[in-house]
């Protein structure tokens, strides 16, 4: 799946899966990681945006369910600070199923794991629109 300009919603969800799926703790919460497995499968296989939609939903109201106020979305996971400036350098989403994921990459570690397309991270500069 490739996300479109005119559902940004999915580029955050699917940021926000990819930081969920590296993280052991939250998935350790009950029917947490049935649900984050099933939406990266969906991911992979190229699924369509609606059926992407429903499945973040899902695994939306699992987190909540499992004491994750945030949710999916609503929480920190892949959140972009406010004012960086276009000289750092930043890990980015290296497969098909991009996101919009951003981890600072630093110059002597290896970039991070991006869960949802099995695969690291690239290194690049921070764009001015990102």
């Amino acid at each position: 799946m490739t996300v479109s300009p005119d559902r940004p919603e999915l580029a955050r969800g699917t940021a926000a899966l990819c930081s969920l799926l590296g993280s052991s703790d939250d998935l350790r919460q009950p029917g947490v990681r049935q649900a984050a497995e099933r939406a990266r499968d969906l991911l992979r296989s190229g699924a369509g945006a609606d059926t992407i939609a429903e499945c973040y939903e899902s695994l939306d109201d699992a987190m909540r369910r499992a004491g994750d106020a945030g949710g999916l979305i609503n929480g920190s996971r892949g959140a972009m600070t406010p004012g960086l400036a276009s000289h750092i350098r930043v890990a980015v989403c290296p497969g098909p199923a991009h996101c919009s994921r951003l981890e600072r990459a630093r110059d002597l570690l290896p970039a991070p794991h991006c869960a949802v397309n099995g695969a690291r991270m690239r290194k690049g500069r921070l764009d001015p629109g990102q």
